[in-house]
Parts: C-alpha cells; sequence; structure tokens
C-alpha cells in the first residue's frame, strides 16, 4: 500500500509538470499507463507490474529489439509464458495469434516503403488484462503515431487493452496499402511496356523482383487474415463485444489488401506470359518471311540448277530465244509466289 501511494504521490506529479519520463533503458521506446483512457503517467519497467493490478489502468509498454534479459523482466512483471518470450526473442516468426491462459501473444508482419524499396519488419504483441506489450524488430513502424491517436481519443482508450490491440492492427495494415500502390505503379509501367514493345532482359529481371516481393508481402498478410478473423469473436480473454465491428473492419482491410495482391500477381504474369506470346508471334512472323524468301529464290535456283548441268543433248539450248523465254518464266514464278505469300500476309 505504501508503494501505491508513492507510486500516486509521483503520478500527481507528474500530471503537473514536475518530473520527467523515466524510461531512458535501451530498448524501451516507451512505457506509460492509464486510467479511464487518460494518461497518467510514464513508467518504469519494474513498475509495471504494480500498476498492471491496480482497477481499471492499463499499462502500455513499446519495445524496440529488446535484449533477454529486458524481455525476461518483462516476463516477470507480467507473469508471461515462457514460450511466448521465447518466440518474441527470436524474429521471423510467422504471423499467428496465441492463447496462453487469459494472455494473449499475437506475431504480425509490417512492411513500408524506404528509398523505394520494400522494408519488412515484425511486431509481437502480449496482451492480458491491464497490459499490452509491443515488441518491434527490424524495420518496422513506430507506434508513436498510434500511441498519439489513443491518447487523443480517451472515450475510445478506456475500453482498455484490446482498442490498443484493435489500433496496432489497424495501424499495420494501413501502411499496407502505400507499399501496394508504389508496386501498382511499378506493374502498369510494365505492364504498358508490354504492350509497346517486347521486355528486354532487365525488364524480366525487374518483372521477376516484382513477383518476389509480392510474395514476401503476400506471405506477411494472408496469415494476417486469420488472425483478424479471430478478433471478430467473443471467446477471446478479455475482449469487448463493443469492439467486434472495429476487429471486422481491421479484417476487411487485410482482405482488400490480400486481393489486391493477388490481382497484381496475376496481372505480372499476364504481362509474363503476355511478352512471351509476342516474342513467339514475331518469331513466327520472321520464320514466315524466311520461309518465303527462301520458296521465291528456290524457283531460280531450281532452273538455273537445271540448265547448268551441261548435258549436249538438251533441245532447249539451241532455241535461239531460249534465255530470254527461261528469264521470263523465272519472273512470272517468283512474281506468283511473291502475290501468294502476300496476300497471307507472309511478307
Amino acid at each position: 500500500m505504501e508503494r501505491l501511494k508513492d507510486l500516486d504521490s509521483v503520478s500527481a506529479r507528474i500530471g503537473n509538470g514536475s518530473a520527467s519520463p523515466p524510461y531512458e533503458r535501451r530498448g524501451v521506446v516507451a512505457a506509460a499507463v492509464y486510467e479511464h483512457g487518460q494518461r497518467i503517467r510514464d513508467i518504469k519497467i519494474e513498475e509495471a507490474g504494480e500498476w498492471r493490478n491496480r482497477e481499471n489502468a492499463i499499462v502500455w509498454i513499446g519495445l524496440h529489439e529488446p535484449d533477454e534479459v529486458l524481455l525476461h523482466q518483462i516476463q516477470a512483471e507480467f507473469n508471461l509464458h515462457p514460450l511466448a518470450i521465447e518466440d518474441a526473442a527470436q524474429p521471423h516468426q510467422r504471423p499467428k495469434l496465441e492463447i496462453y491462459g487469459e494472455a494473449m501473444f499475437i506475431v504480425a508482419r509490417t512492411a513500408h516503403m524506404k528509398d523505394g524499396e520494400i522494408v519488412f519488419g515484425e511486431t509481437h504483441l502480449f496482451v492480458g488484462r491491464g497490459y499490452v506489450v509491443s515488441v518491434r524488430h527490424g524495420e518496422s513502424s513506430s507506434y508513436l503515431a498510434v500511441r498519439q491517436r489513443c491518447e487523443a481519443t480517451p472515450a475510445a482508450l478506456a475500453h482498455g487493452e484490446n482498442y490498443i490491440l484493435y489500433s496496432i492492427l489497424d495501424f499495420i495494415v494501413d501502411n499496407y496499402m502505400p507499399v501496394i500502390e508504389v508496386v501498382q505503379e511499378e506493374v502498369e509501367m510494365l505492364e504498358d511496356l508490354v504492350l509497346r514493345e517486347q521486355l528486354g532482359k532487365s525488364d524480366i529481371e525487374r518483372l521477376y523482383m516484382l513477383r518476389r516481393k509480392l510474395l514476401r508481402l503476400r506471405n506477411a498478410v494472408v496469415p494476417l487474415v486469420d488472425v483478424c478473423r479471430r478478433y471478430e469473436h467473443i471467446d477471446l480473454p478479455g475482449m469487448d463485444p463493443t469492439l467486434q465491428s472495429l476487429f471486422r473492419d481491421v479484417t476487411d482491410h487485410v482482405r482488400r489488401v490480400q486481393e489486391d495482391i493477388d490481382a497484381l500477381r496475376e496481372v505480372l504474369a499476364f504481362a509474363f506470359e503476355a511478352s512471351v506470346m509476342i516474342g513467339q508471334t514475331e518469331q513466327t512472323a520472321i520464320a514466315r518471311k524466311l520461309a518465303a524468301w527462301a520458296a521465291i529464290l528456290a524457283v531460280p535456283t531450281a532452273i538455273a540448277g537445271i540448265y547448268g548441268m551441261n548435258f549436249s543433248d538438251m533441245p532447249e539450248l539451241k532455241f535461239q530465244y531460249g534465255y530470254f523465254v527461261v528469264l521470263g518464266v523465272i519472273a512470272v514464278l517468283c512474281l506468283s509466289l511473291f502475290g501468294f505469300f502476300r496476300r497471307r500476309k507472309w511478307l
């Protein structure tokens, strides 16, 4: 009780602006406690467990690539499951939702644009009664904007830890959209290029890289659909039925992202197939032209070969106008073949 009274007095000083944020530890981005949607104060990690046990108090901690010591301290403060802590210490997890008693562990993959490239990150979330802990790995976007947006709407934040979870998932899904838009612009440029001319080697490499990026993005998004869908039900620990519509909205958004990704992958596949077909068509046209000219040139070659055999008993050789007749026959036959191939659009 004396400890809680001391914390209350410190809280009052924070409210009067007489103290500074206590988290200056490596790996800790933010750590604060809220009551009825209002920010009470910033706290230290070792204070989190006590604040979490208070009525109507929510502890929200944000970590970025924490070490094992910090994670084990978080585990001790919130009595987290060892398997969840083990997963949180190791990035490159598959998006998932796991339930450990009254606590939930969520893994989500993040994506955003950086210097014209898609950068992937990972977020692990611990959610339980009175607390939310986010653990970011890699080039994940900061959740400072989410915290500021939640603090700007105390009535919504008063719904507790599940509203914070909704806000983070909604932020992750919304960040997929700018990535999709950039990729869509590149896909449209490649599609226009296919219609104008045959793709070159560099264009084929670019198309392959786009398909690989979309595949990685799809691997991040598709499992998140199942995670969000489970939040539409009220059988999860501490789920507020009034938040179902919000999680349903997130599910709709992530499904739309999945559909956009699948559509872009199909467009890239069609573009590649169209490029191959255009190339084959051009090769076929060239082969037809070569075959037509070969057929035309075969006429004078065959006739000249016959009269070049140098046999003495060839009556035509004694004909006075034989040379001109042969040239005329060659010309008529060649022109006839040329007209035939031209009508068949081989020339």
